[in-house]
């Protein structure tokens, strides 16, 4: 591996590794496609726009946007300006936002037209110091008096050189899930993005020049904006983007009609195609290589899958604070139901409650080492020192490595369950129940008894034309006491039509645990 340059603006490295393919095409989204040759255009001149409303180098601006050609341009061209973009989902509520809005005093929101009505909500709501909103995306003359058109202030703009910044220097925002407390403002560099490509996009993805792209998680995640932005950009590919929700039906469109060779999904999606009566033929199809993170996947899924469409998905587990994924199946090396080995330049390691190794088959805490850590989250010194201990980054997942080297999730840490005084993991249980021919979807709690003991609770989702009884319940339960330690059965099964998920795909098992105590 290349060692990354000390002097390094990302946005830059990447338009000028791109010149000589500027009239390839570089994005095609919904309406449009865009070469590189113009992406590396459009980012200056978006810097030149930053200059225009008087952003200065190091101010924040907030990233609201639908997975349109003109996010990367925002960006990149954010980076090159050396103002720093703030990337958020945008199926966040009006109060998600202007929280973030205060939080980073943020000086201009990019935001889509479907997505204003939230944005000017939160900014009623907030104390903020947002100078301009602009809307990429919408017509001429269907927009507030107080609200820019994108278009318009692009061709006013001048395009303006690359500032020179550090591979250390802060280039972008992330927020954490905050699926406890608020959201965290995760801080990164320069050097991290670079470091994400050179160790997991290139080596172990084996991303090419002549690859299709296609991410369902879209770029506001850490997860997407590694599969559709710094990863086909690195080496010159094509990326198509997709604006819609990812359903089984808006995936496989683009999967006929693109012929995409890189997949990236989630379990659920990835459940959910296989699922569909409308899942397209192997021959109708280009994936070579699929990528999964998130959450677990599970074996039988993994199976499936492979056998339909005659190619791995790489299962991995990531995070928004290590930037992208850094234990990994890869290829050559697939082993369903675990999630692989460390990604060549991370180390990982297992420690129990006090911080000490713990030996192999047991389940620990999951510690990462490895260049794409985050700088800090912004303005919460605490959390800081709690998660990014040195080196080492503290994930907030447990896993269990076997005797040959394979790491196997065990979930949350907060979501551990101890039974009889033995620790289950609720992903165990899951991944056995789904196994089931008439599960579809699996979620695994603890709840207390009248007696104060804990015991396993298990939230299912049965596949279309399944009877949701007491008969199915028995089977589910003696099913999995087959294949498990007897203690570790569900003792209730409820039937529901869906289960309570983050925008990423992940089961938001501490909802299902509110339910349980307002019951």
């Amino acid at each position: 591996m290349q060692v990354c340059p000390a002097e390094l603006n990302y946005a830059q490295y990447l338009a000028e590794f791109n010149r000589p393919r500027a009239l390839k095409t570089a994005y095609i989204d919904d309406t449009r496609k865009l070469t590189y040759g113009e992406l590396a255009e459009l980012s200056g001149r978006f810097a030149g726009l930053l200059k225009n409303l008087d952003i200065r180098r190091e101010e924040r601006i907030l990233l609201v946007m639908h997975d349109t050609v003109d996010w990367p341009v925002v960006f990149l061209g954010g980076l090159h300006a050396g103002v720093v973009p703030i990337a958020v989902n945008t199926l966040l509520t009006a109060d998600d936002y202007a929280y973030m809005l205060e939080h980073s005093r943020a000086q201009a929101v990019f935001t889509s037209p479907g997505l204003l009505e939230t944005v000017q909500s939160a900014l009623e709501k907030s104390r903020h110091e947002v100078r301009k909103v602009v809307v990429a995306g919408a017509s001429a003359g269907e927009l507030p008096a107080n609200v820019e058109h994108f278009d318009t202030l692009m061709q006013q703009a001048q395009a303006l050189p690359p500032v020179p910044t550090k591979a250390d220097e802060i280039a972008f925002w992330l927020y954490s899930s905050g699926s406890t407390g608020q959201p965290k403002g995760v801080v990164h560099s320069h050097g991290n993005l670079w470091y994400t490509a050179e160790l997991y996009g290139k080596p172990v993805l084996g991303i090419r020049e002549d690859d299709i792209a296609f991410s369902a998680a879209k770029l506001f995640f850490a997860y997407g904006l590694g599969n559709a932005l710094t990863f086909p950009l690195s080496v010159g590919a094509t990326v198509i983007l997709m604006g819609e929700r990812p359903t089984p039906e808006a995936v496989f469109k683009r999967l006929v009609d693109y012929k995409p060779t890189i997949f990236y999904g989630v379990p659920t999606l990835y459940a959910s195609m296989l699922a569909s009566p409308d899942l397209p033929a192997k021959e109708k199809v280009a994936m070579r290589v699929c990528a999964s993170a998130g959450e677990a996947l599970p074996k039988d899924l993994g199976d499936r899958f492979t056998r339909h469409f005659g190619c791995h998905i790489l299962d991995g587990i990531g995070s928004t604070e290590m930037l992208h994924i850094f234990l990994s199946n890869q290829m050559g090396d697939v082993r369903y139901g675990t999630t692989g080995n460390p990604v060549p330049g991370y180390e990982v390691q297992l420690r129990d409650d006090n911080g000490k190794p713990v030996p192999s088959g047991s389940i620990g805490d999951l510690y990462i080492r490895g260049d794409s850590a985050a700088l800090m989250y912004w303005n919460n010194r605490s959390k800081t020192r709690e998660t990014m201990l040195g080196d080492w980054l503290k994930s907030g997942d447990k896993y269990i490595c076997d005797e040959d080297g394979y790491y196997t999730y065990a979930g949350r840490s907060d979501d551990m369950i101890k039974v009889s005084g033995q620790y289950v993991s609720p992903v165990e249980v899951e991944n056995v129940l789904i196994q089931h021919e008439t599960v579809l979807e699996a979620a695994v709690i603890g709840v207390e008894d009248s007696q104060g003991l804990v015991k396993t609770s298990a939230y299912v989702v049965l596949r279309s034309g399944m009877t949701a009884d007491d008969a199915a319940q028995k089977t589910l339960q003696e099913y999995v006491k087959s294949q498990l330690a007897p203690f570790k059965y569900p003792r209730t099964i409820h039937f529901v039509d869906d289960l309570p998920k983050t925008a990423t795909g992940k089961i938001q098992r501490f909802r299902l645990r509110q339910r349980e105590q307002n019951n």
